[in-house]
């Protein structure tokens, strides 16, 4: 539910300048140290949107062109993830695409859950590409 709304308020700000709103997640411990690490290792351009800011300011978003892609880091394990589900894998990464919201992608890590919001007319393929590298750096092994 909250995902969805997160949804709404970038979609609904795309088009518009400035701040975007997106509410950032609460990651704890291990989580939260992989999530300030991640924040570092982002990129200033992603399929060609510059970096923007979010409102409140939080080291856990990222948002991109006016908040049409929003990276939030630290959000629980997605509702809808089965533990049969298989995971669609990009660069090491292992991303689950939520079946009931085409545009949200969850990265799942052993030290926190990514999840991205897409909007316009981005290519999911290339985005997670684009954010696998620096995601799969916060890994233990990394």
């Amino acid at each position: 539910m909250r995902a969805a709304a997160v949804l709404l308020v970038l979609l609904a700000l795309a088009g518009c300048g400035g701040t975007v709103r997106v509410e950032p997640p609460a990651p704890q411990g291990e989580a939260a140290a992989a999530c300030a690490k991640l924040a570092a290792l982002l990129p200033a351009t992603l399929d060609g949107e510059e970096r923007g800011s979010s409102t409140p300011e939080s080291p856990y978003v990222a948002v991109w062109g006016s908040g049409v892609i929003a990276l939030r880091c630290g959000v629980p394990r997605p509702v809808r993830m089965a533990p049969t589900d298989q995971l669609q894998e990009v660069g090491g990464v292992g991303w689950f695409a939520d079946p009931d919201k085409p545009a949200l992608f969850t990265a799942v890590t052993d030290l926190a859950y990514v999840e991205v919001t897409l909007g316009g007319e981005h290519v999911a393929a290339e985005v997670l590409a684009d954010l696998s590298k620096p995601i799969a750096q916060i890994s233990p092994e990394a």
